[in-house]
């Protein structure tokens, strides 16, 4: 990545680990499509505490600078980041600039909506150090742009959604422990909700019937059979606590009680899968980081 002189920066210190989290839907269900191609939902978001870090330092000049590890195998026109500095930037006609250091933990193509959750964080982050002064409600329009995942991030609080995911209310699942297993494989987003044996007309319920019922996820069938790795960790994490997938998949999570029980889980994981454990979280590791300063 290119940088810019030391000359260029404030004398603001890096502000550090600001956390990206990553999100688990708890369900998922596609009620429709639009005519846009959008497809409707309903869904559930709680959020973990396994995160993206990233760090920010100011500049009186305009540019904005990510350094990244993954800046190789993603193109700055399409880096999540930058876009969202860049609407922030935009929508402010904010004069400065900033370097941003992402430390990048969570999987790409996981279905924990790393990439909507670092822009989410971006738009937070810098809204707070620039002093740009947007609302929530507005950052969440911008962020609704680059993904339809980023403003429940904003947002900062679980949350049943609806729409393309936007339109949220605020709920308080129980906060479990969760045994997160990452196949080894990149499942595209756009590619499940473009094949035409994912169901699209799952009836749309109210969010009492939802919260009462079991929960499922309507593109598990789908991304299992496209996908034997994702099968796999399904199969083999089920016979240890209630699996299903999150998202539009990879990863595949089962819901325990208590720490040690997912821990022992873990312990069991076979040689060739990955994954690791967390803790279910209403409010966000990035609300609790904004509520810091």
């Amino acid at each position: 990545m290119t940088s810019t002189n030391s000359h260029n920066l404030t004398n603001s210190a890096i502000s550090k680990r600001w956390p990206a989290p990553a999100k688990l839907n708890l369900f998922l269900h596609v009620t429709g499509q639009r005519a846009d191609g959008y497809h409707e939902l309903q869904t559930l978001f709680q959020f973990i505490d396994h995160c993206d870090y990233l760090d920010f330092q100011i500049t009186d000049s305009p540019e904005l600078i990510l350094h990244s590890t993954i800046s190789d195998s993603v193109a700055d026109s399409d880096n999540l980041i930058l876009k969202a500095a860049k609407s922030l930037k935009k929508h402010t006609q904010y004069n400065g600039g900033a370097h941003i250091w992402l430390d990048k933990l969570l999987p790409m193509g996981g279905g924990l909506g790393g990439g909507s959750s670092d822009a989410a964080t971006t738009l937070v982050a810098l809204n707070a150090l620039w002093k740009t002064n947007v609302s929530p409600q507005k950052l969440a329009e911008i962020g609704l742009v680059l993904g339809a995942d980023v403003p429940v991030f904003i947002n900062g609080f679980s949350a049943f959604a609806e729409g393309v995911g936007e339109r949220l209310i605020s709920v308080e699942p129980a906060e479990l422990w969760y045994l997160v297993v990452v196949p080894d494989v990149h499942v595209s987003t756009q590619d499940i909700f473009q094949d035409p044996s994912l169901p699209r007309d799952t009836p749309k319920l109210e969010i009492v019937s939802l919260m009462g019922q079991q929960w499922t996820n309507d593109c598990q069938k789908l991304v299992t059979t496209r996908h034997p790795q994702v099968a796999n960790a399904l199969s083999w994490l089920v016979e240890y606590a209630p699996s299903r997938m999150t998202g539009t998949g990879a990863c595949v999570f089962g819901e325990f009680t208590h720490s040690q029980q997912a821990l022992d889980a873990l312990a069991e994981l076979p040689a060739d899968m990955q994954g690791f454990v967390a803790k279910g979280m209403n409010k966000s590791p990035l609300q609790i980081r904004l509520e810091q300063l």
